[in-house]
């Protein structure tokens, strides 16, 4: 068999039985991971992220929330750090904090399937998630993303009346060519595209902690991930007009 006819064959080959690339195969695996709900638990005894979870799905059974914010420790830091601004901002609204240190995509998924978004029906739902997925396991963009997706779906499923807020995730690290900033900024340019301009908007706050060159100051956030005050501070003003204007409609 000569050369060219070797070629031309392998060449068929190829097109009617693909190779399926590494690449593919691992954003797939990714996606799922992001997508199928995971809990914290340890086994035989009951640590804080369980204690937590039942708190707040006890909460939630009592009903009347029209405010809900969910997310990771950035989101939880409200209680901490963010205390004051909360009390500012949210002390006269029916607001419920659903924000777990540590958390990924699929760790609010397994939240909602277990009571934390059941018993009320809230006018706003305050999204800020996937750091950790870019932090700890280093998710792709695509991957995190499609765990976003699925969270707005399950609010939907479950307060089709809820609207969204569905925050960019904030920066992290001190400059903006850190391998994490960017990976969250790759995140959140997918983010933007689950906004229907109805029941769900997206909002980019993330110039306000930043210095024109894009540098985070630790002044913001002293670990360059967490807010302290002065950023929750920022948060809270940055996203008002917004969440008042979506609270009253």
């Amino acid at each position: 068999m000569n050369r060219l006819l070797l070629l031309c064959l392998l060449f068929v080959a190829f097109a009617a039985h693909p190779v399926t690339g590494t690449a593919d195969t691992d954003m797939q695996a990714a996606k799922k991971v992001c997508t199928t709900p995971a809990h914290r638990m340890e086994s035989g005894k009951k640590n804080w992220w369980q204690e937590r979870h039942e708190q707040k799905a006890a909460a939630a059974a009592q009903g009347g929330w029209e405010l809900v914010f969910i997310g990771d420790s950035i989101t939880h830091g409200w209680e901490k750090a963010g205390k004051q601004s909360w009390q500012q901002y949210y002390g006269k609204r029916k607001a419920l904090n659903l924000g777990f240190g540590g958390d990924r995509t699929e760790h609010v998924l397994w939240r909602f399937d277990h009571g934390e978004l059941d018993g009320y029906s809230p006018k706003v739902a305050v999204i800020m998630i996937g750091t950790n997925n870019t932090g700890h396991r280093k998710d792709p963009p695509q991957a995190i993303a499609a765990g976003v997706k699925q969270i707005i779906g399950r609010i939907q499923s479950k307060s089709p009346e809820t609207k969204i807020l569905l925050l960019a995730i904030f920066p992290r690290a001190a400059n903006k060519t850190d391998a994490q900033r960017v990976n969250n900024d790759k995140t959140n340019a997918l983010l933007a595209k689950l906004a229907d301009g109805t029941k769900v908007q997206f909002l980019d706050i993330n110039d306000r902690f930043l210095l024109p060159d894009g540098t985070l100051s630790k002044e913001i956030m002293p670990d360059l991930l967490h807010p302290q005050q002065k950023g929750y501070a920022i948060w809270g003003e940055a996203i008002e007009p917004t969440l008042k204007a979506m609270l009253a409609n």
